[in-house]
């Protein structure tokens, strides 16, 4: 009897497999995104890397060292919109991780979404709960179209806006919570967590790093190629220092040992943790309808130590060492769960990051810090000269200027020519690389150029500005320690990565390639169509 009823599981397993090996589609895409890595970091530390993180994608995955994002502004927002559907700000609508409205000139946030809120957490105003401004839908959403919602795709990550822009419209999004350090999703998902997300935290897996250290990984001679600790730009982001050893609050200050949480790399593993959760939960990889799954990883820690540390710090460094250990476990966790053969990996990054402009600046190549307030004030003063009194210049809505309209057709002015004053007294402003007008956008008329194009890609007809504002190389607006944003080659130069032996041949591929050619590439394994509005190319020459 007993006898009977295995062999006859095992003829289903034997007939599932066949179904799924039929197809040549990875069982599971998993597609991960380290926020703010540029791809000079990966590989600068490749000699300090254990077997099975970062080196196992290096030595048997196909990379590109020449991918970058197409777009001009490299913010988390608009990076994570490109990465699965394979579009511009332009066209998918994510132009920054926030702008100002024209209508109302409110706030709206990339991800904010009124009419839902957190499922058993606390939603505050401008957060993250759906992806109602998306315009264009997925690699997922393609995937769950093609077989009537069988497929699972699942986006999981320490930033609102790094989940749900990698969910897409139809997939389920889970989010970081610094009250209570759970990922937890949105009413636009679902009334109710499933029962496996109960499960997991009954026993309250979040609290398991109360109280510790972050250390260097390695003997302090192994950071020699890094910065140390105590620059004078380095100051702490986001209540998390800028000195080792940092040390997590305990049980008696849970708040602000959730709030810190992921900030360090323990968030990292808080991260995958749920992913792991969330793999067996939904049974990722083993779908029941012998159908692909998608699990979307976007890990949040590395941009918050860039942004108070800088790429070229010590901390930063020790950092990437960390997450490199904790996708090996994951790694080796994803192939006894679902098999090696099984799941194609894609990695890549959201943005890359500028050095501090001190840095820079001491190294020889410039690097300003840019008061956005003197910015907007100057202007104001020269167009007021030029065209009578008021703020012709109303908002700075990074990194365009949103002009006065109402003010400029009250006074009979043409907007043609009060945009060109604008863009010409901003183009010799210190600081300033270029400025572009509405009408030339709307034309397309800028000057034939790489920057041209990636100013073009992203400036949105409906949400952007009047004047888009390109600052020098090696600069930057406002206090923050170290930041990203622009268009040139430390902030859009990332990572692409893809492994998975049985599609994807090995080595570094010299040609230039774009972040927004993953979605096509990963369609074409998925043996869908790739999303509406994708532009990228696919990468046939790693294709076995």
């Amino acid at each position: 009897m007993i006898l009977g009823q295995f062999a006859g599981l095992l003829a289903v397993l034997l007939l599932a497999f066949s179904a799924w090996a039929s197809t040549n589609a990875p069982a599971l895409m998993l597609v991960l995104v380290i926020d703010g890595l540029p791809q000079e970091q990966l590989v600068k530390y490749r000699d300090q890397y254990g077997p099975g993180g970062f080196k196992r994608l290096l030595d048997q995955g196909a990379w590109f060292g020449d991918a970058h994002h197409g777009h001009a502004v490299t913010l988390t927002g608009p990076g994570h919109a490109t990465i699965l559907t394979g579009t511009y700000p332009y066209r998918h609508g994510i132009i920054a991780n926030d702008w100002i409205d024209r209508g109302t000139l409110a706030h709206v946030y990339c991800v904010g979404d009124a009419a839902h809120s957190y499922i058993g957490d606390p939603t505050k105003k401008l957060d993250g709960t759906s992806p109602a401004n998306l315009r264009v839908g997925t690699v997922g959403d393609e995937l769950r179209n093609a077989n009537n919602g069988q497929s699972r795709v699942v986006a999981i990550s320490g930033k609102d806006r790094g989940a749900i822009l990698l969910a897409g419209k139809r997939g389920t999004a889970y989010m970081y919570m610094a009250g209570s350090g759970r990922f937890a999703s949105s009413t636009y998902y679902m009334k109710e967590h499933p029962d496996w997300h109960a499960r997991y935290y009954a026993g309250k897996p979040q609290d398991r790093w109360m109280g510790k250290s972050w250390s260097l990984l390695l003997p302090e001679p192994a950071y020699a190629r890094s910065l140390p600790e105590g620059q004078s730009w380095q100051v702490p982001f986001r209540g998390v220092g800028v000195r080792l050893p940092i040390t997590l609050p305990d049980a008696g200050n849970a708040a602000a040992y959730y709030g810190a949480l992921i900030r360090t790399p323990f968030g990292n593993e808080a991260t995958l943790d749920f992913a792991r959760a969330a793999v067996e939960g939904e049974n990722l990889g083993r779908n029941p309808a012998n159908v692909p799954d998608i699990l979307a990883v976007s890990l949040s820690t590395h941009d918050y130590v860039n942004h108070g540390s800088g790429p070229e710090s010590r901390l930063s460094h020790d950092h990437l060492l960390h997450v490199d250990r904790a996708l090996a476990s994951f790694f080796d966790w994803l192939d006894r769960r679902v098999g090696a053969e099984r799941v194609l990996i894609a990695l890549t990054s959201d943005h890359g990051f500028m050095n501090a402009p001190e840095y820079s600046a001491a190294r020889g190549l410039g690097g300003t810090r840019l008061n956005p307030l003197k910015m907007m004030g100057d202007l104001n003063e020269h167009l007021a000269k030029r065209f009578g009194p008021g703020n012709h210049a109303l908002r700075l809505s990074y990194p365009t200027i949103l002009l006065d309209l109402a003010l400029i057709d009250q006074k009979g002015l043409k907007r043609t020519e009060v945009e060109a004053e604008a863009a010409r007294f901003l183009g010799g402003f210190p600081g300033i690389a270029a400025a572009y007008t509405r009408t030339q956008l709307e034309n397309g008329t800028l000057p034939a150029s790489p920057l041209s194009l990636s100013v073009q890609r992203a400036w949105h007809p409906q949400l952007s500005g009047e004047i888009f504002i390109v600052h020098e190389p090696y600069s930057l607006f406002g206090s923050i320690p170290v930041t990203h944003g622009s268009p040139w080659a430390y902030d859009t130069n990332v990572p692409l990565v893809l492994q998975g032996a049985r599609w994807i041949k090995p080595g570094k591929y010299p040609r230039r390639a774009s972040v927004a050619d993953i979605a096509p590439t990963l369609a074409y394994l998925l043996e869908i169509r790739p999303p509406a509005a994708s532009e990228g190319r696919v990468l046939e020459e790693v294709l076995r």
